[in-house]
């Protein structure tokens, strides 16, 4: 689902501060992800206000997110969510359990509200099965997830889903706590610069 300019914000006072409109003389040819976001009516982040944008959005989102399973942690000018796959999917499934959708939606909203910010949506497995099963199972949760995104209006050029499978590992794999851990989803949020 994709939304356009009509149904877009996009009055400069209503974005967060460190909004900028000033996107014109960005070279976007260098980076076709960039382009598309800025075809889409989102600006870049002004390089001097990235910090500030970043800070508040990660107020926000530890706000929205407190008491629930999910971590949030910032390295440098990006944003990490970490889900776990425990309380966000049964077990060998891709569809997101309707428990979660009330932590999905929490996330949604600070995505709309800033709206300059790269969705970077990764899962994760175990490595119990086959690697082409866990790679596919990671794939099509990551795929769940920012649909559910997309769902609510997040702008689809700024949501990319992938999986990683068994590949990056957080915990060892054989404990049933480590296999646990291991099974996430993962959203990294970075500012459009």
């Amino acid at each position: 689902m994709k939304n356009t300019m009509d149904s877009m914000n996009i009055f400069e006072d209503d974005k967060p501060s460190g909004a900028s409109a000033a996107s014109s003389d960005v070279d976007v040819t260098a980076d076709p992800r960039k382009h598309a976001v800025m075809r889409a009516g989102v600006d870049a982040v002004a390089p001097d206000s990235i910090g500030d944008y970043m800070d508040q959005q990660e107020a926000k989102l530890r706000r929205q997110l407190a008491g629930t399973d999910v971590t949030v942690t910032r390295i440098g000018e990006t944003i990490i969510l970490s889900m776990p796959g425990s309380a966000s999917f049964a077990s060998g499934s891709s569809s997101v359990d309707s428990e979660f959708f009330p932590v999905l939606e929490s996330v949604a909203v600070v995505l709309d509200e800033f709206d300059q910010t790269y969705v970077d949506v990764i899962g994760h497995t175990d490595s119990k099965g086959s690697r082409q099963y866990n790679q596919r199972l990671s794939e099509k949760r990551a795929q769940s997830v920012a649909s559910y995104f997309e769902s609510r209006e997040v702008i689809s050029e700024r949501v990319i889903a992938d999986g990683m499978g068994e590949a990056n590992p957080i915990a060892p794999n054989d404990t049933r706590a480590g296999r646990a851990q291991n099974r996430r989803v993962e959203i990294k949020l970075k500012p459009v610069t």
